[in-house]
């Protein structure tokens, strides 16, 4: 029999991870980021743990000891000034372990495993009601939550609760080195991956060398995406400016001291996802970790702002 058709998707959700301010935003926070082309953002509430192996979620919407980026009326000014310049918004909220990466979230007898689904289906349809309330577009169910995705029943039953309050599109933003074995894709709008793909083994990669990286991804997703038959959001995807960017993207910058500072090579990632994986027609949208209301300091740090990266983003973001 032939092999199913690559699905083909018309719209191109050109975006950021928008970083939920500390204070209320003043206003003109979205002009330098319309100029780039961008035309979506995703905003990243947070819940938290204590423990990785704890199944106790803390979180409160109506918590003012929160940023305020991060409350309801946060999430909402930001949409609604975000929506002035012409940029759809995702929400995506993420929890944070004390101690630990959320991808090693892991329950330790059945009864933690009960406990911790009845706590994140409460969290993260607290959330969805919220996303209905305000007509977000669309709503992210879960992000790198890697040692939970294979309790595939239990994740059908919170995408099911999902959508009884919620009537946008979704997606789960699985981790580059678990979206291969999430069996829940059917439920869902939107194959989601945290495409920190390694593209290098070494410091200062040429762009060949990145391009060439790239070809030995996408194929594996593109199996996917022809199983599936459901279309694809980066919805992460993220270097540093810093010589070893491309070796392992997702190390945080206050882990890369000492690394010597390279905006180019941030730029060069920049520009071989753009002249790889943003062609695809199965590609509906990409989001840039990470955009800041304001220009940060100069340190090794993911965002684009102001550097080299930028121009890159900004010369195909704007192209089509």
């Amino acid at each position: 029999m032939p092999a199913n058709p690559l699905p083909a998707t018309t719209e191109k959700w050109k975006g950021v991870n928008w970083e939920g301010s500390r204070r209320p935003l003043r206003g003109g926070e979205f002009l330098a980021l319309q100029a780039t082309g961008a035309n979506a953002i995703s905003q990243t509430p947070f819940g938290w743990q204590r423990d990785k192996n704890d199944p106790e979620i803390g979180w409160d919407l109506d918590n003012d000891k929160r940023w305020w980026g991060e409350s309801p009326l946060g999430i909402q000014v930001t949409m609604d000034s975000s929506a002035k310049y012409g940029m759809k918004n995702m929400l995506k909220p993420h929890l944070w372990v004390r101690g630990a990466w959320v991808g090693e979230i892991e329950m330790l007898s059945e009864e933690d495993w009960k406990r911790w689904f009845a706590n994140y289906t409460a969290f993260i349809v607290g959330y969805a009601g919220l996303a209905e309330s305000l007509g977000i577009p669309a709503l992210c169910v879960g992000t790198e939550l890697e040692k939970t995705s294979h309790r595939e029943e239990d994740w059908r039953a919170v995408i099911a609760e999902v959508r009884k309050v919620y009537s946008g599109k979704l997606t789960y933003a699985a981790n580059f080195t678990e979206y291969q074995q999430v069996k829940f894709w059917d439920a869902l709008d939107y194959i989601g991956i945290q495409a920190y793909f390694p593209l290098s083994s070494g410091h200062s990669p040429g762009l060949a060398e990145l391009k060439a990286s790239w070809q030995s991804h996408l194929p594996k997703i593109e199996k996917l995406v022809r199983k599936c038959q459901k279309p694809v959001f980066f919805t992460e995807i993220g270097y540093c400016n810093t010589v070893d960017a491309a070796m392992e993207p997702w190390v945080w910058p206050n882990e890369r001291e000492g690394v010597e500072f390279s905006d180019e090579v941030q730029a060069r990632c920049y520009e071989a996802f753009f002249e790889t994986a943003w062609k695809k027609k199965w590609l509906a949208g990409v989001f840039f970790w990470k955009w800041h209301p304001e220009v940060p300091e100069r340190q090794p740090d993911f965002t684009p702002q102001g550097k080299a990266a930028e121009r890159v983003m900004t010369r195909f973001f704007s192209s089509n």
